[in-house]
């Protein structure tokens, strides 16, 4: 059957699908799907794209891949840069091909901020609670206590959960990942 497949047909299925792919990886981490595919379109790009490139190759508003674009910038995902040659006002993009850049980025920036906002939650909903537990009733009582019980189990997963991107960060600065061959999950 690939025998039948022109290289051509072969080079857009795969280009295809790697924006079908990525749209939906991205997706299933809670990012928009266009996000994946725009990061797709510029992986899978030998050269820079301009904004007008990509609405074209993903028949989207400039307006929707401008706004996109600038998210995935401020991630680290893609980078605005100079082509010679080529119009002064028109911006060109390419995509980080360093996956370990971008996942310290994405864990350090989104990841962690929301543990800590869960985490500042909590403790102010603790602190609330604390403070007005003496004026209340015995059943509001019992319910704050078991309010309090819980919110310190979360608290305590949360805390759990900074050591283990903080731990994962320290580790992932060492790793080469063109050294690894195959990973086996026991």
């Amino acid at each position: 059957m690939t025998n039948d497949i022109k290289p051509k047909e072969a080079l857009q299925m795969v280009h295809d699908s790697m924006l079908d792919g990525l749209g939906k990886l991205s997706d299933y981490f809670g990012f928009n799907k266009l996000m994946g595919q725009l990061y797709a379109a510029l992986l899978m790009s030998a050269e820079p794209l301009s904004l007008d490139d990509l609405m074209e190759r993903l028949s989207i508003s400039k307006a929707s891949v401008s706004m996109n674009l600038r998210t995935l910038e401020h991630m680290g995902m893609v980078r605005q840069v100079w082509m010679r040659g080529k119009s002064g006002r028109r911006k060109y993009y390419e995509a980080e091909t360093d996956f370990i850049q971008i996942i310290t980025n994405i864990l350090s920036g989104r990841e962690m901020r929301d543990v800590e906002r869960a985490l500042h939650v909590m403790d102010e909903n603790t602190q609330l609670l604390s403070d007005v537990m003496q004026n209340m009733d015995d059943d509001d009582r019992k319910h704050a206590e078991l309010y309090l019980e819980r919110m310190q189990q979360m608290q305590a997963l949360f805390r759990f959960a900074q050591l283990v991107i903080t731990s994962l960060l320290d580790q992932v600065a060492t790793v080469d990942l063109n050294a690894i061959s195959r990973v086996e999950i026991e």
